[in-house]
């Protein structure tokens, strides 16, 4: 059986893979990940927990709404990485919270960020000697920008 489907313009697809923010930024996220994951190891937080746990003990005690505002993530998938902090003691609902289940870091969750800090810092003074101070302190302020871009517009 046959297809009459147009051919695909190569050339096309190549200047999407090229430009197209989402699949740049998707790809640089994954490249930043695998780094801070690799030297992350031993402590046994992926990047993604730690960022998590961070906000979370910055915030205090908040909602899962609140927490997934300002991770900029969906609450389903908030609510399923919240799950594996939880099993390891490092996150937990805070009594008495009420209807809205607020969030907060455990001591052991304290623990961890402390042994953790090193680890980061390990990454990030990796990553940025990598690009470069200017390039990177560039690199922040224009990633601040298009989260600003994109959440006043509605996306």
């Amino acid at each position: 059986m046959s297809c009459d489907l147009p051919e695909i313009d190569q050339s096309k697809l190549a200047e999407m893979a090229r430009t197209c923010a989402c699949f740049n930024f998707r790809k640089a996220s994954r490249s930043v990940t695998q780094l801070f994951d690799q030297i992350l190891a031993p402590t046994g937080l992926r990047s993604t927990q730690l960022v998590i746990l961070i906000t979370t003990q910055l915030l205090g005690q908040s909602s899962i709404a609140r927490l997934a505002r300002e991770l900029v993530m969906d609450r389903s998938t908030l609510t399923r990485n919240l799950k594996p902090l939880m099993n390891m003691g490092l996150l937990r609902f805070a009594p008495e919270s009420g209807k809205q289940k607020a969030v907060e870091v455990t001591v052991e969750g304290q623990v961890a960020l402390l042994r953790a800090s090193p680890y980061w810092s390990q990454a990030q003074t990796q990553l940025v000697n990598r690009v470069g101070e200017e390039a990177w302190n560039r690199i922040m302020s224009d990633l601040n920008a298009i989260v600003e871009a994109t959440r006043s517009s509605g996306m």
